[in-house]
């Protein structure tokens, strides 16, 4: 019983010390972290164990001083992980809200004129980040990517999905900083964003396909996520089904062991099959 009481004495000082310790290390935690993830071959433990690390997240953050990279790092992993493995919507829209805080709160970190950036009219968005610079990219990506999780969780909120154009320009400007950054998912997002509407809501198809093919081009091919959004929400926009099958046709014949890609391909996968199952129903 006393050796429980000195351990349970010693929790807040070994805890303090991993925090201070993350906290210098917080880049090569997050590359080793995203880099042990995405190069997973099996998104059912990768599942299980990611809550874990969500609450590690959590608690580095919690009162903490604002670190820019910490914040994105939790701002990514809870926005990947509420939009590629959480199937209760409820908790999607709860976990993708909490992905959109941190990144939120990591722009205002990066620039005081980011604050409060989400609740602002598009003229202002438009008018905050046209200053960005190349080394603010990361952070245009990170917010980028959690509001795009966030509206795509909220797709039955007309005021989530009012904010499309707010969230894309945000995208836009990091890929106009920088369009090779992180392998074309800056294209992804916008071929995706582009085709979320049809055209007489403000959707436009022919420059989502160009952002797609350039997502591809920009990953070599190797992203066969890239190919599942393509066909997912381009093609079946615009009724293509040749398009549509041989985009996942090439997805189920691609080898999905990929350096950093191989979580994405498997993932890709999964939901390629799902996609040429209901091809017929979808396009007949």
């Amino acid at each position: 019983m006393q050796t429980r009481r000195l351990l349970l004495l010693l929790v807040p000082l070994v805890l303090s010390a991993c925090a201070s310790l993350v906290d210098r290390a917080t880049a090569e935690l997050g590359a080793q972290l995203t880099g042990g993830i995405l190069d997973h071959d099996d998104p059912d433990t990768v599942a299980s164990g990611l809550p874990a690390y969500l609450l590690l997240l959590d608690g580095l953050n919690h009162e903490a001083e604002a670190h820019p990279q910490r914040l994105c790092l939790a701002a990514d992993l809870y926005s990947a992980y509420a939009g590629s493995f959480v199937a209760d919507p409820l908790r999607a829209k709860r976990l993708s809200r909490r992905g959109f805080d941190y990144a939120v709160r990591a722009a205002c970190t990066v620039d005081v004129d980011w604050c409060g950036i989400d609740k602002r009219r598009f003229e202002e968005v438009e008018q905050a980040i046209a200053q960005a610079d190349e080394d603010e990219v990361d952070t245009l990506h990170c917010l980028g990517g959690a509001w795009a999780g966030y509206i795509q969780a909220h797709a039955d909120d007309w005021n989530a999905i009012a904010a499309i154009p707010k969230a894309r320009r945000v995208i836009e400007r990091a890929v106009e900083l920088d369009p090779g950054r992180r392998d074309g998912q800056g294209q992804l997002y916008l071929g995706v964003m582009n085709s979320l509407l049809p055209p007489a809501y403000g959707g436009k198809p022919e420059l989502a396909q160009r952002y797609f093919e350039e997502a591809l081009a920009r990953s070599g091919g190797r992203n066969q996520m890239v190919r599942v959004m393509y066909a997912r929400h381009y093609a079946r926009l615009v009724f293509d089904r040749e398009l549509h099958d041989r985009l996942l046709d090439e997805v189920l014949a691609a080898d999905p062991r990929q350096p950093g890609l191989t979580l994405l391909n498997t993932l890709a996968q999964q939901q390629a099959r799902l996609l040429r199952a209901s091809a017929k129903d979808y396009f007949e």
